[in-house]
């Protein structure tokens, strides 16, 4: 099994099978312990229902006696490949602001569409909020095709009518295959129901993705703080993506300072020749000290600009005006600026853009914006090196959007 795990989102329209699904594939993967299958049969039966593997996400009772999926969840299941975290993103409008903050920490998504009902809103917010966040790897699942008699014409109506929508948003499906999640069809074994379909199975598209392999990026190094101890400097930090190696020659962003790491340094560990991603560590550096929010970097530079255009979502009551100051976090950076230019700010319910060239941001609005910083800070987009890419943009000490740069 590969040591890389896969994160993946699922969203789509409410009662389109979200939690089903999770729960099918932690049945049909063997990560379901039998406990919990006990209890999901005992608490499907006490309301006369047959086996509902929903249960297994909707497992507070209010979410049991309302039948939807309140906050995100995260959990695990494994192929012969990887594991896989899910994270579960509810389809309520109410719940938006927990689907994107969920939608964030994705490296793939699975968007399911009710055969029977076709795309629906939930379905183009969702394909608007997967685009806006960069996640390029999807698979459209057109579930409960049982309840179609497993319709090959009214599958292929539902995928002209998803492609059509994921078309004018630039997003290009990976793959588009019909299941019934209920059933098991097509999810982890191949339906002999489904004889005229002949693509992947849910896992063996999950399988074909790749996970964004920060650790075969340029390092990133954004310094956390510099002390002084026994008379050495000691710079700490955590390793963001590539890999810090003792000897190694790096450049420091802003300034460009060069020097080489002499010694990396970790609590109760002596003779330390390298850490990797997600490593926190301390290292010794002859040729410069650098300070906090600098970021050591090796053969391929961050972009250091003090104008970022990027996309955020508003989250607090209060709208923006521009001119309003702000100070933007990213990383162990921080500066302050202002939003300079709203390019267009949209209803995420509805996907319509409300305004362009706007002069304000009503809450819980997205943006694509321009930001002026007073100071150069050294980033790189999203999509390449996620937490050099997205940022928290405060107003007098506290948070009012977050972000990702593009």
């Amino acid at each position: 099994m590969e040591e890389r795990t896969l994160h993946i989102v699922i969203v789509g329209h409410v009662d389109h099978g979200k939690s089903t699904l999770i729960g099918r594939l932690f049945y049909d993967t063997g990560c379901l312990p039998p406990d919990k299958l006990e209890e999901i049969k005992r608490t499907s039966e006490s309301l006369g229902k047959e086996l509902e593997f929903a249960y297994i996400m909707d497992h507070l009772e209010e979410e049991r006696n309302r039948g939807i999926t309140i906050d995100i969840a995260h959990t695990f299941f494994k192929t012969d490949k990887r594991r896989y975290v899910i994270i579960d993103a509810p389809g309520h409008k109410e719940f938006l602001k927990n689907m994107i903050s969920g939608s964030s920490q994705a490296e793939a998504a699975l968007l399911l569409i009710d055969a029977s009902e076709g795309v629906r809103e939930q379905t183009m917010r969702h394909c608007y909020i997967l685009g806006l966040l960069g996640i390029g790897q999807v698979a459209v699942l057109i579930n409960k095709m049982d309840m179609v008699g497993y319709s090959r014409e009214v599958f292929e109506d539902v995928r002209t009518q998803i492609e059509e929508v994921l078309g004018r948003l630039d997003i290009s499906a990976s793959y588009i295959l019909p299941i019934s999640a209920r059933l098991g069809e097509n999810v982890a074994k191949r339906s002999e129901k489904l004889d005229w379909y002949d693509g992947p199975t849910v896992l063996e598209a999950l399988d074909s993705f790749h996970p964004l392999k920060v650790e075969d990026k340029d390092l990133r190094f954004p310094v956390q703080d510099v002390y002084q101890i026994d008379g050495r400097t000691i710079t700490v930090g955590r390793v963001e993506a590539g890999t810090l190696s003792a000897g190694q020659e790096v450049v420091v962003f802003p300034g460009g300072m060069k020097a080489r790491v002499k010694e990396i340094k970790k609590f109760m560990e002596d003779d330390i020749k390298e850490a990797p991603v997600g490593d926190c560590v301390g290292v010794v550096l002859e040729g410069c000290e650098p300070k906090r929010g600098q970021v050591l970097t090796r053969s391929v530079a961050p972009t250091v600009t003090d104008t970022l255009r990027a996309n955020i979502f508003w989250i607090v009551e209060k709208r923006y005006d521009l001119g309003i100051p702000l100070t933007l976090r990213c990383a162990t950076q921080a500066a302050g600026g202002r939003i300079e230019k709203i390019f267009r700010r949209f209803d995420p319910a509805t996907i319509e853009v409300v305004e362009k060239d706007a002069k304000h941001i009503s809450p819980a609005e997205v943006a694509e914006v321009e930001i002026k910083l007073k100071d150069p800070i050294a980033v790189d987009r999203f999509t390449d090196i996620p937490e050099m890419g997205r940022f928290v943009l405060e107003h007098a000490g506290h948070p009012v959007a977050g972000g990702i740069i593009i």
